[in-house]
């Protein structure tokens, strides 16, 4: 089965572009939006719709593949590719990208998907994160369209991996909103839940991070109330180096502030993303690390999440190897090429580090469905509900997709 064209429309996500660096200076929220200037290069605005390129392989036999480039909400910040503008960008696809997979044979997705990722556009930079992305989960629609099987089977054929018919725990995004979809979460009885988007000092976390002590209390609280004695969901909290900021990267303040949230969340077992952001990989490798020893030593039993500065295969392997967190975030869209969030599953697990398959609240419905079909084949310990920041439409997405790909897998292992 061969590809005959490919063809491509632009799209939104689920979510918005947010301007981070604005965000952590400070600017006021105004409705659902942001007053003040943005500060990182590419932004109009300290918040912007959201937006994608579906990228369409058509098939020999009349099919259509597709796939979704979309990058995540906080482009451009901890060293990530920059905005991902769909006017920008489609040229480029259907100019360079397509020329290579024309005509070629969909029998291999690792062979398909090197073609693109590890060409380099005629300046030689390395395409966006989000085209290898998208263009990734296209070839990948590809090559099981073409072979009558599921993406999940196509990937365990490929890394000759085991079939393990088992869900994968779900980590729902409450957003600001972190109450009322903290509610959403517990009542459908998500495996993690709230993440929480604790991104401000003053704000969200407390400058003694006493806010953030009350919202797990809060959260605990309810949890016990509205799920019953059979519902033990991990804590995940993303506090975007926040922690850090407040506590001056004191290891030892933050270590006493850590075993203050341990009691606080008990008897829910919590972890904590991001807990400050040194600037550079070097950086957070050596911060991380020194926070988790430390928490190690004191038995402290708050696990230590990588997300900035843990972008690409490379990055995860360099946290991997030094050990700096419990759990690595496998951020889909900032990896490019999907091939690359497998072999990062694959080679946290090896080295006893958490996999996290995790994303975006800004990607879209076509790429929550195959990082489905990505865990369930490599089998991390959680991945995303996603997209979107309102927890019902990302759940349903996600745990659908993988009930029904469960299914099909149990009916013909049963044949």
């Amino acid at each position: 089965m061969k590809i005959i064209e490919v063809i491509a429309s632009p799209g939104l996500t689920g979510f918005y572009f947010d301007d981070q660096q604005a965000i952590k200076e400070g600017v006021a929220h105004d409705g659902f939006t942001y007053t003040g200037e943005p500060k990182t290069p590419g932004f109009k605005a300290v918040r912007q719709r959201g937006e994608s390129i579906s990228v369409m392989l058509i098939l020999e036999d009349g099919q259509v593949a597709s796939g979704d480039c979309a990058a995540v909400q906080y482009s451009g910040a901890g060293g990530r590719d920059p905005l991902f503008l769909a006017k920008d960008f489609i040229p480029i696809i259907l100019e360079e990208i397509a020329p290579k997979l024309v005509g070629q044979e969909l029998d291999s997705f690792r062979h398909l998907v090197g073609l693109v990722e590890n060409s380099k556009r005629p300046n030689g930079d390395r395409y966006h994160t989000a085209i290898r992305y998208g263009v990734s989960q296209a070839i990948l629609d590809g090559v099981a369209k073409s072979k009558k099987k599921t993406m999940t089977e196509v990937i365990l054929e490929e890394y000759d991996l085991p079939m393990i018919l088992k869900p994968i725990p779900i980590f729902t995004q409450t957003g600001d909103d972190r109450y009322d979809n903290a509610d959403k979460a517990i009542i459908k009885r998500a495996g993690v839940l709230p993440h929480a988007l604790i991104n401000n000092v003053e704000t969200k976390l407390g400058k003694d991070g006493e806010l953030l002590l009350d919202y797990v209390e809060w959260l605990r609280n309810r949890i016990m109330t509205l799920g019953g004695d059979d519902y033990r969901p991990v804590l995940h909290i993303d506090v975007y180096g926040t922690i850090g900021i407040a506590f001056e990267d004191d290891t030892e303040r933050m270590v006493e502030y850590f075993a203050k949230l341990e009691k606080m969340a008990s008897p829910l077992h919590l972890r904590i993303e991001g807990p400050m952001d040194a600037g550079s990989v070097k950086g957070q490798i050596e911060q991380l690390k020194s926070l988790r020893d430390a928490l190690k030593v004191h038995g402290v039993n708050v696990e230590i999440v990588a997300d900035e500065w843990c972008n690409t295969y490379e990055d995860i392997v360099k946290f991997v190897d030094a050990k700096a967190a419990d759990m690595v975030q496998i951020k889909t869209p900032d990896l490019g090429g999907i091939q690359n969030t497998i072999e990062a599953v694959l080679y946290a697990k090896k080295f006893g580090i958490g996999a996290y398959v995790g994303g975006s609240c800004n990607e879209t419905d076509g790429g929550a469905r195959t990082a489905v079909h990505v865990s369930l084949a490599s089998r991390p310990d959680q991945m995303l509900a996603k997209p979107g920041m309102g927890v019902d439409e990302g759940f349903m997405i996600v745990h659908n997709e993988m009930n029904r790909t469960l299914a099909v897998l149990k009916y013909r292992e049963g044949k």
